[in-house]
């Protein structure tokens, strides 16, 4: 089985196989070594490691983090990459491979299983259509995760780390600061993948919290009251609570908040910091209960 990681070695492969790409699956492997080594190297993988890795494809970065973890947990989608990777890890004893979509995996019960209840190390080239999806899926399930170190796009990449004022920063970048310190690794051009993507890419770990930065009374709440401060950017903050359906805030009980914080009335979402955001919504949360609603909507940090 040849090494893979380079064009010549994943050619083979697919000509192999006769395999051929799936769209709807946003499938890229990667072809340059240097950039795989990188990753499995900035992503601090050791033999006290199980890694869970997402979309392994044909098995490239899995045969890089099988030679340095103690296990890997491979999920892979497509069934018709499963016989492939059993091919290519065949002499990888410690690596599992599952045929399974990893937003209906129960990754807490995983890790129960496969790692006595330890976190996991997620390392993935994670599929750009569904990026934000499987990484709130991870976070908001709350199952032992030490850290991610994953390929995004490169503009999705630097909205999770930017901060107030800027026009990439969103629901997404005050989620992601929530459950983690975000850290650029690499920028990775279209070169370096077959097919090549229309997009440039980008390596970024998310080093997980063992504590949230901010303290919130209701997180799906909090993250109803980001949600809808983003959800029509023009308008300004008190406009876009007022509007926002199951909230439940009233344009005047957002204005009553944003007084008693020090800020003036016609401020905007993109304005505000993670810990401003908190702050906001213990205040409406805690005037929503005094008035005998709920005030909280379902959907913990859908971004």
């Amino acid at each position: 089985m040849p090494r893979l990681g380079t064009l010549s070695g994943t050619l083979e492969v697919l000509e192999k196989y006769q395999f051929r790409f799936q769209k709807k699956f946003g499938q890229n492997f990667l072809i340059e070594p240097g950039i795989i080594e990188k990753i499995v190297r900035e992503a601090e993988v050791d033999k006290t490691d199980c890694v869970l890795e997402i979309g392994p494809g044909i098995g490239t970065m899995t045969q890089y983090l099988a030679e340095k973890a103690g296990e890997v947990i491979a999920v892979e989608i497509d069934k018709a990459l499963i016989p492939i990777l059993e091919d290519t890890l065949c002499e990888y004893p410690n690596v599992t491979v599952l045929n399974a979509d990893i937003l209906k995996v129960d990754v807490g019960r995983l890790a129960k299983e496969r790692n006595g209840g330890k976190p996991f190390k997620v390392v993935a080239n994670l599929p750009y259509y569904i990026t934000t999806p499987i990484l709130m899926q991870l976070f908001e399930s709350h199952a032992p995760i030490s850290d991610m170190t994953v390929m995004v796009q490169t503009e999705v990449a630097m909205r999770m780390r930017e901060g107030p004022g800027s026009k990439d920063y969103g629901a997404l970048s005050l989620a992601v600061q929530y459950y983690s310190r975000p850290e650029i690794v690499a920028h990775v051009p279209p070169a370096c993948f077959l097919p090549r993507p229309n997009v440039g890419s980008t390596v970024i770990r998310l080093h997980r919290y063992e504590e949230p930065p901010v303290k919130t009374a209701d997180v799906a709440f909090l993250f109803s009251l980001i949600r809808a401060s983003f959800c029509q950017r023009r308008k300004t903050l008190v406009n876009g609570l007022q509007n926002a359906p199951g909230l439940g805030v009233s344009k005047e009980e957002a204005a009553a908040a944003l007084e008693q914080m020090g800020l003036p009335v016609n401020v905007r979402g993109e304005a505000l910091t993670l810990e401003q955001f908190a702050r906001l919504a213990g205040l409406l949360y805690e005037r929503s209960k005094r008035a005998g609603r709920d005030g909280r909507t379902r959907g913990e940090g859908q971004v």
